[in-house]
C-alpha cells in the first residue's frame, strides 16, 4: 500500500511516499480500516521536525498521522460494535498518512451521517482539545466569559462552538476571512488581531484559551480578571506573569481520545457543531499539506484524501 514516511528528523523535504506492507489483524480487538481522510494536525510537524523527541520519540522510518476516518475492512474476533463496512473515524495516534491504518477498536467511532470523509477526519483532534482546553483544564461554566485566541483555526473554531454550546459568552480573535469564520462559529464579539489591541478592549474574562502562543500570549494576561485561568496548546505560559497577576496558567496535553469527543459529537448531531475543512491535499501531497499549515493564517482543518 501507498503510506507517507520519514527516516529523519527534518524539514519537510524528508516527507516520501512509499510502498509498504499492508497492516494485518493480530489482535483480537483490532480493527483495520481503509483510509478516505486524515487530518493534518500541528503536532505532526513539530514531531517531524524533532521538536518533541525528548518527550515522543518515535521509531524510523516513521509513519505520521493522529486521526482518519474510511471504512472498515476487516475486524478481530472480539469485535462487535463494528463490522465490514462501516464508516468509521479512527483516532490512530500514528500510521494514519496512509491508504490502509490498523487500530484497537477503543479508538474508533461510528462516523457521525451527513459529513463527508474529509470532515470526519478533521473533528477527532479538533473537539477533542477543545474538550480537554474548556472543560477539564479550563471548568468552564454557563455564563463564563471566555477569550479564544485564534478563534478561526481548526482548534480555535471547534472551541468556540464548544464554548459557546455550553452557555458562555464567547470572544475570539481572527483576522481576514476568520472574522466572519468566527461570528458564523458563534462568537459574541469578534477582534481583529492585527488591527485592534485585545488587551485594550477586553477584560475580566474567566478563560483564555489560546492557540497561537508567541509574544501575543503575554498580552492575554491582561484580560483575565483576578483568579481567572489562561490555557495553551502551543507554548507553557509565563509562571511569573500568572502570579502577578493572580491566574491560574498552564499548558494542556490534549486527550485524544473517544470518551472527550462525545459532547462534540452530541452537538455536531444536534446541528450545533460544524466541521471546517480549510483545503485538502492528495496523500502524495503530505509535504506541501504541512507547509500550508505551518505557513500560518489557516481558517478550519488541512486534509489529506485518499482515493
Amino acid at each position: 500500500m501507498k503510506a507517507i514516511q520519514y527516516r529523519t528528523y527534518g524539514s519537510s523535504e524528508v516527507i516520501e511516499e512509499v510502498e509498504v506492507s499492508k497492516p494485518i489483524i493480530q489482535s483480537e480487538n483490532d480493527v483495520l480500516i481503509q483510509v478516505k481522510a486524515a487530518g493534518v494536525n500541528p503536532i505532526d510537524i513539530k514531531i517531524r521536525n524533532g521538536f518533541m523527541k525528548a518527550v515522543r520519540p518515535v521509531e524510523m522510518p516513521y509513519i505520521p498521522g493522529g486521526e482518519t476516518s474510511g471504512i472498515v475492512v476487516a475486524v478481530g474476533s472480539n469485535v462487535s460494535a463494528f463490522k465490514v463496512g462501516d464508516q468509521v473515524i479512527a483516532l490512530t495516534g500514528t500510521n494514519g498518512y496512509a491508504e490502509y491504518v490498523k487500530v484497537s477498536q477503543s479508538f474508533v467511532l461510528q462516523k457521525p451521517a451527513g459529513i463527508s470523509f474529509a470532515e470526519a477526519a478533521s473533528i477527532g483532534v479538533n473537539i477533542a482539545t477543545a474538550q480537554s482546553v474548556l472543560f477539564t483544564a479550563g471548568q468552564l461554566e454557563s455564563g463564563q466569559k471566555v477569550l479564544i485566541q485564534g478563534g478561526a483555526g481548526a482548534a480555535g473554531g471547534a472551541m468556540v462552538q464548544l464554548a459557546k454550546a455550553a452557555g458562555a459568552y464567547v470572544i475570539a480573535t481572527a483576522s481576514g476571512y476568520g472574522l466572519e469564520l468566527a461570528k458564523s462559529f458563534g462568537a459574541d464579539e469578534v477582534i481583529d488581531y492585527k488591527s485592534d489591541d485585545v488587551a485594550v478592549l477586553v477584560q475580566d474574562v474567566d478563560l483564555v484559551a489560546d492557540t497561537a502562543g508567541g509574544q501575543a500570549q503575554e498580552q492575554l494576561f491582561k484580560v483575565l480578571k483576578p483568579g481567572g485561568r489562561l490555557f495553551s496548546i502551543v507554548i507553557p505560559p509565563s509562571q511569573q506573569l500568572a502570579e502577578e497577576h493572580n491566574i491560574t496558567a498552564g499548558f494542556v496535553v490534549s486527550d485524544i481520545s473517544v470518551e472527550t469527543l462525545k459532547n462534540g459529537l452530541a452537538l455536531l448531531q444536534a446541528g450545533k457543531f460544524r466541521p471546517v475543512v480549510s483545503k485538502t491535499f492528495k496523500l502524495s501531497e503530505a509535504a506541501q499539506a504541512q507547509d500550508y499549515l505551518t505557513a500560518g493564517g489557516v481558517n478550519g482543518k488541512v486534509i489529506l484524501t485518499i482515493d
